[in-house]
């Protein structure tokens, strides 16, 4: 469905000549782009650093040992 409405649109973005139409277009997607964007707290930021950091420093565990760890750490 999704793809539908996009094609049909793409397609009638394409068409037009209509240069007041494109522009209001255009306003629609910034002005949602910014609706889009998260703003985080430096605790959030300072998180994803320390995340980036162990990644980098091959400080990383599977999905499954941290299942384990969990079940361990819950009982």
């Amino acid at each position: 469905m999704i793809d539908t409405i996009r094609n049909r649109l793409i397609d009638r973005i394409l068409a037009t000549k209509n240069e007041n139409f494109l522009i209001a277009i255009e306003n629609i997607f910034i002005s949602t782009q910014k609706e889009d964007e998260i703003s985080l707290n430096s605790e959030q930021i300072e998180m994803l650093n320390m995340s980036e950091q162990d990644i980098k420093n091959t400080n990383i565990i599977s999905e499954k040992e941290l299942e384990k760890e969990d079940a361990k750490w819950l009982k």
